[in-house]
Order: C-alpha cells, then sequence, then structure tokens
C-alpha cells in the first residue's frame, strides 16, 4: 500500500513523502495516528494545498520538543532491581519501567516514546532515546543496579559490578551481540544466524558468571520478585 508521509518516519521517509508499506501497518498504525494518509491522487492533491500549514505546524512542535530535549538530555534515572551475582536481573527493565523513571524525575514522558531495542535484563548503565518528536531525540541514562549505594558506585565507576567471571563473559556476550549486528546490517543472513548462536551461547555463561552451573543465581522468593515486563 502507498501512503503520503505527514510527518518525518524514521526509516521510511519525510513528510510529503510517497512510500510503500505493509497494509496492516498502515491500516493499524499510520493511518489512524494521522501519520500518513493514502496515496490517492485526491489526496495528493489535498496535502499540496495543506503542506505550507502542516510544515508550520510541525516546526512549531519541533521547536518546542527541541526545548524540552535540551534540558532532558543527559538526565539519569535510577532503577533498583533485584540481580544475581552475575548481574542477571530477576525479570527485565522495560519501557514503561524508563518512561516511570524519566516522569518521576521531572519530564512527563510515555512508553512508546523510548526507543529500547530489546528488555533491559542485566545490571548497569544504559544510555536510551527517547523520542519527542520525529525529529528531536534525547538520551537518557538508565542506571540498574541492587540498591541506591550500589547505583551510585555504578555511576562512578561507569559500569555494572560484577564479579570478574561475570565481567569476562559479559564482554563476550557484547562482543557477540555487536558481531550479529554487524553481519545483520550488512544484509548476510548466514553470518548472521552464526552469531546469532554465539550470543546464545554466551548469554548461557553471562547468566552463570561461568562455566560452573552451580553457581547460578536461584530466583527470589514468592512476593519478592521483581516485576515482568507488560
Amino acid at each position: 500500500m502507498e501512503v503520503i508521509l505527514l510527518e518525518r518516519i524514521e526509516r521510511l521517509g519525510q513528510m510529503g513523502d510517497v512510500v510503500a508499506v505493509k497494509p496492516g501497518y498502515a491500516r493499524n498504525y499510520l493511518l489512524p495516528a494521522k501519520k500518513a494518509m493514502r496515496a490517492t491522487k485526491e489526496n495528493l492533491a489535498v496535502f499540496e494545498t495543506q503542506r505550507k500549514q502542516l510544515e508550520a505546524e510541525n516546526l512549531q512542535r519541533r521547536d518546542e520538543a527541541q526545548q524540552v530535549g535540551d534540558r532532558l538530555d543527559g538526565l539519569k534515572v535510577v532503577i533498583i532491581r533485584s540481580a544475581g551475582e552475575s548481574g542477571q536481573l530477576y525479570g527485565s527493565v522495560n519501557a514503561r519501567d524508563i518512561a516511570e523513571a524519566v516522569t518521576e524525575g521531572g519530564f512527563t514522558i510515555k512508553r512508546n516514546q523510548v526507543v529500547l531495542e530489546r528488555p533491559v535484563k542485566t545490571l548497569g548503565l544504559f544510555d536510551l532515546r527517547v523520542r519527542l518528536h520525529p525529529e528531536v531525540d534525547a538520551t537518557v541514562t538508565a542506571n540498574v543496579a541492587r540498591s541506591d549505594e550500589e547505583a551510585a558506585e555504578q555511576q562512578r565507576l561507569g559500569r555494572a559490578i560484577l564479579s570478574a567471571e561475570a565481567e569476562e563473559a559479559a564482554q563476550e556476550a557484547q562482543a557477540a551481540e555487536e558481531a550479529q549486528a554487524a553481519a545483520e546490517a550488512m544484509f548476510d543472513p548466514e553470518a548472521a544466524e552464526q552469531a546469532k548462536e554465539a550470543a546464545s551461547g554466551l548469554d548461557d555463561t553471562a547468566e552463570d558468571g561461568s562455566d560452573d552451573t552451580s553457581d547460578a543465581p536461584t530466583a527470589p522468593a514468592e512476593g519478592d520478585s521483581e516485576k515482568d515486563p507488560a
């Protein structure tokens, strides 16, 4: 299905572009959210008559978002979670958790404004994007720790506090993930699959913190478990 974009959509196009999208994506998101309209001859004509007004409204919203972004950029939030010695969380931190933490920090945002490729499942410092406008992003740092004291130490060190074995396993897992992402970016399915398998194996090691599975963290007692992502 072809649609006319009414605002910039990342990885899709700019306002006024006519792009082809999957029908479900258009019907379930773009059209109801008024981010696009069907690319018919009549709608193209209507868009051209409204282009200047739409561009002016977009510019105003962008300027307002930029003002907020200038203040929000660099915000650090602390999220307390239970975790094992290897740094693996009992549960995960999702976009809703980040949005709530940022809102508590004085900036009201919605969960769908948090750009989170995958839930956070380990302790540490994570730089995350908050999309305030299609053309304006801000970066916030989520400090995921087991206590406020540990969060302060992680902030000082600039990294998670892990055992030596867990630290090595985490670094290997990160390297494998980066290799997988690079392979996917190069559109090499075979290499991406190999990297994915390697990352999966390293993740199992990282969860234990060593090759000895007897050291794996035990799930917390009922009532102490952290909330799972929605």
